[in-house]
């Protein structure tokens, strides 16, 4: 990597013609003018190919240090071949300039010269001490793993809030008030949601649990004053507040006497009068902005309603939630075994739990393989080189468990599924009419998630993901997606989530954030919202929210409960492609890029199995359930029958188990129903006798005098068309 940086007064700079065939597509005409700015002549390496993701580390480094030296916050990247004479591919060229606009991008303000066209220019130089200055690195330094600690953005949400989250909001605020008159020197952060509950971050101050009934009381107090939320519009404040400020623009409301900045669009009601239940819930800690080196703030839960009878209600349905805890029913069904030994986050299935997890996974297949599918298989780990192309070496960063092997080699564990399935579709000889091309693997990935954040099945280390990857051209997006779209609402419907929204999210106006052309992204974009409206979705366009290498459909689901969950993802992909150098022959006979699809029906197995067992409070549909059929024998006598009973059973692939201890037929029974059985089969001298069964369903309902063949044909349908 050589690098030339000139800080300048302006540069103007004009495209002229292609430098060669494959120079970037869709640049803007005519001339463009830079003010202010630091320009970064570039020429990327024969050697930079060896380690991207460390030449991409070290070159954000030297132009992060220039800029700050120079006091410059607008940076132009000019690619430069005239500064070597072993440049790289230029494909490789290119994807490191989009690469380093991304991350620039992040704290300046950056513009970027086309890539591979001759250009006229004209820059005026500053003529200081530090207005030109010159860099040489290549990729022989190893890339720290630790990702750079960088403060998150407030951004101002511009959802109106409902009636019942202004309550709960203003409720937050209302204990913000409480702190400042009970602790002194304390300091508010941010106030937001956390689910259905509010919360406020705040500095300088320690709790204990026990201290929320103090504050609760000064909340009461000052709740009686009717204080009203006054909207101050664009005053001035300081400390975190300012910061807020600064990040959303957003305005200043006063309560009592502490001014805030909230996150959302007029989100509190008129006075505290209207505020009648209210509840501390618990404290925990949050680094302001989410950044690990910034201070560690205490954040208090809580939630608030109009009337006793909201807040009763809430009560019972946290209630409720506890009694379908995923924890606790798997514990008593005997789904899974959290091992202090095997390690926190590293959940083992059972037989019955991994009957759930099959039953899932050959749901997901049998949906897929209606359009031909690649069901392929990729080894848990690979070398470190594959994450460093991708990018995931830099994403997931400490995330990443790493293993060293006999020789020089090092390896991963593997954080994704998508690098393996590129080289897959890389190692093929294809063409135009083998598109689309469509990989199904439902695989194990790991990630050292905090051990904090780890519960039961919802948050783990080993995550399965029913990953699905569709390699195919710009014109088949739409046709492929609203497949992806017809699978999710068919597995939905199937499990009664039906009641579900989707998030689309596209470009922002920034447009140099994204790689990609326009024409491409306008039509990957159409293709998808095309998708949404064709399958009637209920979606909403989210503007600036799409992943940089692509706009995507995330589908977000309702259970039992009524709480959200976002679960499938459908999302396009130009940068693979870009990263691998992937092709197919087109028409023409030239070589042609593809798009990828990456998309997750369930996301992690794990946590949808979490959901699962909550939203069925354990009670799951025949033909997920691990035990089917419970036969109950009343005596010894009976056990030979129930026995060949079973055998006849399971050779249809019915779960069946029989109950032959001594114990009470009513006690059999009340065991069979705790464990959440379909049916119960009571075998006793009548049943052998006449060779019928006596079949007890979940609701209690007994029908006496079924034959075998008859209640083997009906459950066997119910188990296949999958009834819920």
């Amino acid at each position: 990597m050589k690098l030339l940086a000139i800080h300048a007064d302006f540069i103007e700079f004009e495209a002229k013609k292609k430098a060669f065939k494959q120079a970037e597509e869709g640049i803007e005409e005519g001339k463009q003018k830079v003010e202010e700015c630091l320009v970064i002549f570039t020429a990327v390496e024969k050697r930079d190919e060896d380690n991207m993701q460390a030449v991409l580390n070290r070159y954000e480094q030297e132009v992060t240090k220039i800029a700050e030296q120079v006091g410059a916050k607008t940076i132009v990247l000019y690619p430069y071949a005239h500064l070597s004479s072993s440049l790289s591919n230029p494909a490789f060229a290119q994807q490191f300039l989009v690469e380093a606009h991304r991350t620039l991008a992040e704290n300046y303000t950056v513009s970027r010269a086309p890539f591979g066209w001759y250009k006229a220019f004209n820059i005026s130089c500053k003529g200081h001490a530090l207005s030109e200055l010159s860099r040489e690195f290549g990729p022989e330094e190893t890339p720290t793993l630790k990702r750079v600690a960088k403060d998150e953005k407030f951004v101002l949400h511009q959802d109106e809030l409902s009636e019942e989250q202004k309550v709960t909001y203003s409720t937050a605020a209302l204990c913000a008030a409480a702190i400042m008159e009970i602790y002194e020197g304390a300091e508010i952060g941010s106030l937001g949601f956390y689910h259905d509950q509010s919360y406020v971050d705040v500095a300088n101050v320690k709790l204990r649990q026990d201290d929320l009934n103090r504050i609760t009381k000064k909340m009461k107090e000052l709740r009686s004053q009717d204080l009203v939320f006054a909207k101050l519009g664009n005053e001035s404040v300081e400390g975190f507040q300012k910061d807020i400020k600064n990040d959303t623009q957003g305005d200043v409301y006063m309560l009592g006497n502490i001014k805030l900045v909230p996150l959302y669009q007029d989100p509190f009601i008129y006075s505290t009068k209207e505020i009648n239940a209210m509840k501390l819930l618990n404290t925990s800690s949050a680094y302001w902005k989410n950044n690990d080196t910034n201070q560690q703030l205490v954040r208090i839960n809580c939630i608030g309603f109009t009337d006793q009878q909201g807040l009763q209600t809430w009560k019972k349905k946290q209630e409720d939630a506890e009694k379908r805890s995923h924890v606790k029913i798997g514990k008593e069904l005997g789904l899974f075994v959290l091992s202090d030994l095997v390690g926190a986050g590293l959940p083992l299935l059972t037989a019955k739990g991994n009957i759930i997890r099959r039953e899932i996974i050959n749901y997901l297949w049998e949906l897929h393989n209606v359009k031909e599918h690649h069901w392929v298989w990729t080894p848990h780990l690979a070398k470190d080189a594959l994450y460093k192309t991708s990018g995931h070496w830099e994403k997931f960063g400490d995330e990443l468990f790493k293993v060293h092997g006999k020789g020089d080699d090092q390896f991963v564990i593997k954080p994704m599924n998508c690098p393996h399935h590129m080289q897959i579709f890389d190692s093929m000889s294809l063409s135009y009419r083998d598109m689309p091309v469509r990989c199904f693997e439902p695989a194990t990935i790991y990630r050292d998630e905090k051990s904090g954040q780890l519960h039961g099945l919802s948050r783990v280390r080993a995550i399965t993901q029913d990953d699905g990857h569709t390699f195919c051209r710009v014109s088949q997006i739409e046709q492929e997606v609203s497949f992806m779209v017809d699978v999710i609402r068919k597995f939905y419907a199937t499990i009664g989530m039906s009641d579900y929204c989707v998030s689309f999210s596209v470009r922002g106006e920034d447009t140099s954030k994204y790689l990609g052309t326009d024409e491409v992204w306008e039509t990957a974009e159409n293709a998808l919202e095309d998708a949404a409206k064709n399958n009637k979705l209920d979606y909403k366009r989210v503007e600036g929210e799409a992943a940089f290498y692509g706009p995507k459909l995330d589908f977000m689901f309702n259970d039992a409960l009524g709480r959200e969950w976002q679960l499938s993802t459908i999302q396009c992909d130009f940068l693979q492609p870009e990263r691998f150098d992937l092709s197919f022959m087109n028409e023409e006979s030239q070589k042609e890029r593809p798009v990828v699809i990456h998309r997750a029906i369930s996301g992690s197995i794990e946590r949808f199995m979490s959901l699962l067992i909550e939203h069925f409070e354990g009670k799951f549909p025949l033909w997920l359930n691990p035990v089917q059929i419970k036969l109950v024998t009343v005596n010894d006598s009976h056990n030979e029958h129930a026995y060949n009973l079973a055998v006849e059973m399971k050779k249809k692939r019915l779960r069946v188990e029989v109950d032959d201890r001594v114990e009470s037929i009513g006690k059999k029974v009340r065991d069979a129903q705790m464990q959440h059985v379909n049916y119960i089969l009571t075998i006793g001298d009548k049943e052998v006798e006449k060779n019928v069964l006596a079949v007890r369903d979940r609701k209690g309902k007994v029908t006496f005098d079924v034959t075998t063949d008859e209640f083997v044909v009906r459950t066997v349908k119910m188990r296949d068309t999958r009834v819920l």
